[in-house]
């Protein structure tokens, strides 16, 4: 992994690579599409879903915590623009490993296709944690559908150069300074993640849908007060859509507590998982 991560704990750089070591391909004979993904354990599925920059690996803290004692799966999207195509190839995926119901755990652009999910094939999910997310909104099509235009027409060196200025700017920052989150987003920025695959997941994230029943599943919300990507405003929003849901507030993690908290990420992962 180079240089990015010589400032990240070797204990951290060694677990990330553990998990990259069990990639595995899921081809969608309909469509093509190739999805990346890790399977590891056995007894109650968890699927984690990543955001708009990420994959199956970045949830590797995650993977290695629960997967001693249940049966935990971590995706990477292809790059699919479209909420209904990107979850019905996703169903396929867990049809091909034999997974007829999980709990879903899904954070920023993650949170918002768990929410789909819960609305679309209730019957698949059991629970389901929406974190560092936002509810279906009109907001973000009015702010961000001109930059999406953007970013399509400009060069992909363009689009990488300004998600790795946000990395430094304001992510890293709002994470306390993590070196684990600058390596792995400049990593993504610096090819892991591909041009086609960004601009889909960005479609997705303006995509809509109807918000799922509040009731029908049991439901956590994680926020974090100082998230520099999720507003106050759209945080609100989530809580508002979810009222009897559990929700915890965290302090100083930023968007990706996961990956620079995540000793106390798992532990209330297990508590709500059960």
């Amino acid at each position: 992994m180079g240089h990015l991560y010589a400032d990240v704990d070797p204990k951290l750089v060694d677990d990330l690579d553990r998990i990259r070591q069990g990639r595995q391909v899921h081809i969608d004979t309909d469509a093509g599409a190739a999805w990346e993904y890790v399977d590891l354990g056995d007894g109650p599925t968890t699927l984690f879903l990543h955001g708009m920059a990420g994959g199956y690996d970045i949830w590797f803290q995650q993977l290695l915590a629960l997967g001693t004692h249940r049966r935990v799966l971590a995706v990477t999207y292809p790059p699919i623009p479209s909420l209904e195509t990107l979850t019905r190839q996703l169903m396929g995926l867990l049809d091909s490993v034999g997974v007829e119901r999980a709990s879903v755990v899904g954070s920023s652009l993650g949170g918002y296709i768990a929410q789909y999910l819960v609305t679309n094939h209730p019957d698949r999910i059991e629970r389901a944690v929406f974190a560092n997310t936002f509810p279906p909104n009109e907001q973000l099509v009015r702010e961000h559908s001109g930059r999406l235009r953007l970013a399509k027409v400009a060069p992909a060196r363009v689009v990488m150069k300004q998600l790795s200025k946000s990395v430094d700017d304001a992510i890293v920052p709002a994470a306390g300074g993590s070196a684990l989150v600058r390596a792995y987003l400049l990593e993504q920025a610096a090819g892991r993640m591909t041009k086609s695959q960004f601009l889909a997941r960005f479609a997705c994230v303006l995509d809509s849908f109807e918000a799922p029943d509040p009731d029908s599943k049991p439901l956590m919300l994680i926020e974090a007060k100082n998230d520099p990507l999720v507003s106050a405003e759209l945080r609100k929003l989530l809580i508002e859509a979810y009222p009897g849901a559990e929700t915890v507030s965290l302090d100083h993690v930023g968007h990706f507590p996961y990956l620079n908290d995540a000793e106390r990420y798992n532990t209330l992962l297990e508590e709500f998982l059960g």
